[in-house]
């Protein structure tokens, strides 16, 4: 059996790209530097056979029509053709290896930032801007391609103008030193227009991703503005920086206008001066007619190789702002550092316990977390499973999950929060599972048959974008089945009930603790019908436990958890603490 080749343009494991926009550049042309190669191989001879045309066509004129040598005229007259016909042969190669140089370098740059982007998780949107990474995904990788698009011409230029510099000192030196000097002052006047350019092409991109972070923020709220009837008041901060890109655009659209204007103007006048110079040299006698013809020709050629120098400066100002905004997300660190590849598991048990807050999650028990604020509760849920930065000294047994990757917490420990996302597409891919069984067990213990109901296909229905043709408890009712779904050693579950009704919350409350029977399991809540099924509660205030016990031994002995769990629905003598 044939094994299929393995494909060398992607991104290995153990590559590591640098987080600045010129060190990543030379980063990806170092992993293509065959193609690039293979490009200037063919770019140096596709533009040295047009260079060399003037050449034959002046022998042409010396050799054949001044001498009357019809042999020889013939001769040159071939050597044009053939000429020709080389330019045409090599230049499909050099168009051939540009494309593929562009779209593997393009693609290359994609696939580092996707996998700078998965290992960011949420520290990347805390660091920059939702546009911002959007914006990248969405232009900067074609921009990447732009350099190593005219490589290969680039250096077709430069080795044919060192090649006709050299031919023209040897038939003058003025019009050699003319073209040694004059090409490389003409292309380095352009830094006046293309720094100016660079600044003016990042201001535009950093205005065009604030609209378009502002576009998909409002996106995600629509709904809500339009139920507070918020329309108008964005559509004129959209307006507002609309025309604030506008603005930036037009700015940029001046210098590049110059810059254009420039690569036109300059090799132009360069023309003008060469030709003046040779004609005169030519009147004097000190050249032929046919190098005369010769120089006019190496003139006009010369706009080619000083145009594709200009535009190669054009288009790394361009590939320089994208590479920059890609190194942006490279330089994001994640919360966690993540896992060596192949670490594997270590032996972990025992109690899981949190020594900021005092919490202690007993192995196979079912734990409750009780505050009067609710966001030191669930500051507990988030250390427990890692989901928030820095070191907390959380330990589960004998380890310290701050010393584990965070890969191998993330697939023992898994934290349910409070506003839990669904995603478009068929419900039985949302909730995952072995099998359908299980899902219905799932969605059993959920009691969110009645959310399975509302979809035509049941299991196979597509649900709409994070849910919302379903109400508030039958979205949290799913991803409660989900998380059951995935039967982690410890499940963290943030308000698991907020949404439901008290007969919905009483049937959850009784399977789910039935279900998660001898398993860790720790539940963020206030509600006494989850509180009673719990095998111990500990009560915070101030972000530390004040007290433990089962949910009925602290409402008889504690008249703070009383306050927290009835909020002065008993006897008025139950005073807030």
């Amino acid at each position: 059996m044939l094994r299929r080749p393995a494909w060398d343009y992607g991104v290995r494991p153990g590559d590591d790209p640098p987080a600045d926009a010129d060190r990543l550049l030379v980063w990806l042309a170092r992993r293509q530097w065959r193609t690039l190669l293979a490009g200037a191989g063919f770019g140096i001879p596709w533009m040295l056979s047009v260079a060399l045309v003037p050449a034959a066509v002046g022998h042409a004129v010396d050799d054949g029509i001044v001498a009357r040598d019809g042999r020889a005229l013939l001769l040159w007259s071939a050597a044009v053709v053939g000429l020709a016909l080389i330019s045409a042969t090599v230049g499909n190669g050099r168009h051939w290896f540009a494309v593929k140089n562009w779209l593997v370098s393009a693609f290359r740059a994609g696939l580092v930032a996707d996998r700078a982007v998965r290992r960011a998780g949420p520290a990347l949107t805390r660091t920059m801007p939702a546009g911002e990474v959007l914006a990248s995904f969405t232009s900067d990788f074609g921009r990447m391609g732009h350099t190593f698009d005219v490589f290969a011409r680039f250096m077709g230029a430069v080795v044919s103008f060192v090649v006709v510099a050299v031919i023209l000192l040897r038939g003058s030196v003025l019009l050699g030193v003319i073209m040694l000097v004059g090409g490389p002052l003409l292309v380095a006047s352009l830094a006046f227009v293309m720094r100016p350019l660079q600044r003016r092409q990042s201001a535009q991109r950093e205005e065009a991703g604030r609209l378009t972070a502002l576009g998909a923020d409002t996106v995600a709220g629509l709904r809500v503005l339009r139920g507070i009837g918020g329309e108008q008041s964005f559509l004129a901060r959209y307006r507002r920086q609309s025309q604030s890109v506008r603005r930036a655009g037009v700015h940029v659209a001046g210098t590049q206008a110059t810059l254009d204007a420039a690569q036109v103007l300059l090799p132009g006048l360069f023309v003008l001066v060469v030709t003046a110079v040779g004609a005169r040299l030519a009147v004097a006698g000190e050249i032929t007619p046919g190098q005369l013809v010769a120089y006019y020709g190496y003139t006009a050629f010369l706009t080619i190789p000083l145009q594709t120098a200009v535009e190669m400066a054009d288009k790394l100002i361009t590939t320089r702002v994208a590479a920059r905004r890609i190194a942006r997300i490279l330089a994001v660190e994640p919360d966690h550092p993540g896992a060596p590849v192949g670490t594997p598991l270590p032996p972990l048990g025992g109690p899981l316990v949190d020594p900021t807050s005092g919490v202690t999650a007993e192995p196979g028990a079912l734990t409750a977390l009780v505050s009067d604020r609710p966001e030191e509760t669930a500051a507990v849920a988030a250390r427990l499973g890692r989901v928030t930065p820095g070191r907390h000294g959380v330990r589960w047994g004998p380890a310290c999950l701050d010393d584990l990757p965070v890969e191998v917490v993330r697939s023992r420990v898994l934290v349910a929060q409070a506003d839990p996302r669904l995603f478009s597409g068929p419900l039985r891919r949302e909730l995952g599972g072995a099998d359908d069984d299980a899902r219905l067990a799932a969605l059993t213990v959920a009691d969110a048959h009645d959310a399975l109901a509302a979809l035509d296909e049941g299991l196979a229905g597509e649900l709409e974008e994070r849910g919302r043709s379903l109400s508030g408890g039958q979205r949290q009712r799913l991803a409660l089945a989900r998380a059951l779904l995935r039967d982690p050693e410890v499940l963290v579950l943030v308000e698991p009930t907020s949404a439901v009704d008290a007969h919905t919350e009483t049937r959850v409350a009784e399977r789910l603790a039935a279900h998660r029977r001898g398993r860790t399991t720790v539940v963020v809540t206030a509600s006494p019908l989850l509180l009673d099924h719990a095998d111990v509660v500990h009560l915070l205030r101030d972000g530390r436990v004040v007290a433990s016990g089962t949910h009925r031994e602290l409402s008889r002995s504690h008249p703070a958890y009383r306050w927290v769990v009835v909020r002065g629905e008993e006897d008025a003598d139950v005073a807030a603490p």
